[in-house]
């Protein structure tokens, strides 16, 4: 059985290190991508099962990126979680219409963010 596919888009390179071995221990294949134009590339190769979208990127921030994807019929139904510094009462309506999975504020822990991987590309829960 093919690993299901985890890609994170955010310029942090910590909360990217420390996905990679978790998201790996979990047995996920981990893909990452430090700006929205190298989200837009990387699904031209290989589309992911879920997509960790930080808001502030460096170039195209993360709500235009996921408008543009969303755009395409083909990326359409790719589950998307949003992982922000940014408090979600304070843009949380912008992504409505976006529809997005889940909206997670940083700092965030790892055990609800996998949870909430798990819900999204439709696995059972862990316990």
């Amino acid at each position: 059985m093919d690993k299901k596919i985890v890609l994170l888009v955010d310029d942090d390179p910590d909360i990217a290190k420390m996905l990679k071995v978790r998201m790996e221990a979990e047995g996920y294949e981990f893909k990452h991508v430090g700006d929205g134009k190298g989200l837009l590339e990387i699904l031209n190769i290989k589309k992911p099962d879920v997509i960790l979208l930080d808001i502030m990127l460096p170039g195209m921030d993360g709500y235009s990126v996921l408008r543009e994807m969303r755009k395409n019929e083909k990326y359409v139904d790719i589950p998307v979680i949003i992982l922000s510094a940014k408090e979600k009462k304070k843009v949380g309506d912008l992504f409505i219409l976006e529809k997005i999975e889940f909206f997670i504020e940083k700092p965030f822990d790892t055990k609800d963010l996998l949870e909430k991987i798990r819900i999204s590309i439709g696995e059972k829960g862990s316990g």
